[in-house]
């Protein structure tokens, strides 16, 4: 993602959804996680943030739709991607249906 050659590329050849987190969120879902080497710093949180402030508008030059995480479920995040993707005429209506959500 950080090469503009890749950014492009993606938006050119896919659907991007950028599925958005606060590094709050981010440091609540990973805090315990030690398998994650840019997290292992004196503040894992402030690190979040900057790469947050870094990705945050590249992800979002790319992705043709972004999409709030929060704390909704898997199944409805799901629902939220294919309305997206229905309504941007990617997907027929009603296709959310079809994988159980």
């Amino acid at each position: 993602m950080l090469r503009a050659a890749n950014r492009q590329r993606l938006r050119q050849r896919c659907q991007v959804i950028y599925l958005r987190s606060s590094p709050e969120e981010i440091f609540r879902r990973v805090r315990h996680d030690k398998s994650r080497p840019l997290l292992q710093v004196d503040d894992p949180l402030q690190r979040l943030r900057d790469l947050y402030l870094v990705r945050d508008p590249l992800y979002r030059e790319t992705a043709h739709f972004v999409i709030d995480t929060g704390r909704p479920s898997v199944s409805t995040l799901v629902n939220m991607i294919c309305m997206q993707l229905e309504l941007a005429g990617h997907l027929p209506a009603g296709d959310s249906d079809r994988h159980g959500v």
